[in-house]
């Protein structure tokens, strides 16, 4: 499949990576989340230094302060004289009737479309097991990039957001959900690593939450179901080497995109696709496309992969990452490289024009302005850590293509 990303991304061949299926991404960090809840900055761990206490010297002693000559000057004290009293005149005091507070002007109409929240679907329950077994198939020859992916069914839906508002159910736009099964707006690093169920391939050896803003048909506010998805992890893109990827720290978190973009710049396109995925010609772009019945419309999102190094998260949820520089990998800024993180959500299409209709839950701009501008998406990492270095190893690092489900150590999820 091919499509069109916007001052983005090249054509796609074979995944995300800064492309759908292959190609390129933003150049630099994008729009940063201009969410203003407070956030925790999250490191991981480092070596500690020795703080000395401000204003005292390398022997720890204060400096200190001599008088010219050595000794302390004499200092001729004034002459005091008693004060003058006076008796107070004493006036009445001015009673004046209690300020009454008016309340506050209420909050401007949001322009997000409306959610009717009873017609949100049901969604998969997942499994408990870790679902491997042995293989005699091994990772192919690919095009000097790696290549890992994996597919996660559609899990859930709600007004949760655990890494913009962390502790605040019910505080954000409608999300749908992917991945672990028991992600909410009270979610944690730790809650996200070892409890819930997953939806996605391999069971439970990969937790991870990915969440995107859950489309919406506007005639009579129905949040629509993701059909399925499809989740990228390669490298070999914009000048970073493969041999040099890392896998990712537990704990790390990150976005993509802005919920308050709307413009057709940022790190997302559109595309529609027919039968086993083939592109449907002139129906990619930045906004959600008219695509015809029976073909999918394709949302794909895509993530920096260059870590700062230290920070598991950021007040942004954004600077601790960065997009390589093309032709010269991670900046020194941010010079660790970490597998390119694409997410492609399907939903398919059933009515004709329907897709003129939609919006994403978070467009909160006018009707006249193409639908899907405010794409973004969040992913929190999951995956037992002993797996994720496995198919980074074996397919990332070697620039091998492990499709869908090989580890590329002889087993294969399912």
């Amino acid at each position: 499949m091919s499509m069109l990303v916007l001052g983005l991304l090249a054509a796609c061949g074979g995944g995300g990576g800064g492309a759908a299926a292959g190609g390129g991404t933003a150049e630099t960090a994008l729009n940063a989340d201009t969410s203003t809840s407070p956030v925790t900055v999250v490191k991981a761990p480092t070596e500690s230094t020795e703080v000395k206490p401000v204003g005292t010297t390398s022997g720890g002693k204060q400096p200190g302060v001599k008088h010219p000559g050595g000794t302390t000057p004499e200092v001729k004290q004034p002459e005091i004289k008693p004060p003058v009293v006076t008796t107070p005149v004493v006036t009445p005091p001015v009673v004046t009737p209690p300020v009454v507070v008016q309340p506050e002007d209420p909050a401007p109409a949001t322009l997000q479309p409306t959610v009717n929240a009873a017609r949100i679907p049901s969604g998969n329950a997942g499994v408990s097991t870790e679902n491997m077994q042995t293989t005699n198939e091994r990772p192919s020859a690919s095009d000097g990039t790696g290549n890992f992916r994996t597919s996660c069914d559609y899990s859930h839906m709600a007004f949760d957001d655990p890494i913009v508002y962390p502790g605040q159910p019910g505080r954000s736009h409608l999300h749908a959900f992917f991945g672990n099964t028991a992600v909410n707006g009270n979610s944690t690093a730790a809650s996200i690593a070892n409890t819930g169920n997953s939806t996605c391939r391999g069971g439970v050896i990969n937790r991870s939450s990915y969440w995107v803003p859950a489309m919406i048909d506007t005639r009579d506010g129905t949040p629509l179901k993701p059909s399925s998805s499809q989740f990228y992890y390669k490298t070999g893109y914009r000048g970073v080497v493969p041999s040099t990827v890392r896998a990712m720290p537990a704990g790390l978190r990150m976005i993509a995109g802005d919920a308050k973009n709307f413009s057709a710049d940022g790190p997302f396109a559109y595309s529609c696709h027919g039968t086993n995925g083939a592109s449907v010609p002139d129906q990619q772009g930045p906004s959600i496309p008219n695509c015809p019945v029976g073909s999918e419309v394709w949302q794909h999102i895509y993530f920096p992969q260059c870590w700062d190094g230290v920070n598991l998260d950021s007040p942004d949820h954004k600077s601790h990452m960065s997009y390589p520089i093309t032709g010269r990998g991670c900046p020194a800024s941010h010079p660790v490289p970490l597998p390119e993180i694409t997410f492609n959500i399907i939903y398919p299409v059933t009515e004709a024009n329907s897709t003129r209709r939609w919006r994403l839950s978070s467009d909160n701009y006018s009707s006249s302005i193409p639908g899907g501008y405010s794409a973004h998406g969040d992913w929190f990492n999951g995956w037992r850590p002993d797996i994720m270095e496995t198919f980074v190893a074996n397919c990332d690092r070697t620039a091998l293509d492990c499709h869908s489900h090989l580890l590329g150590d002889g087993r294969a999820i399912y």
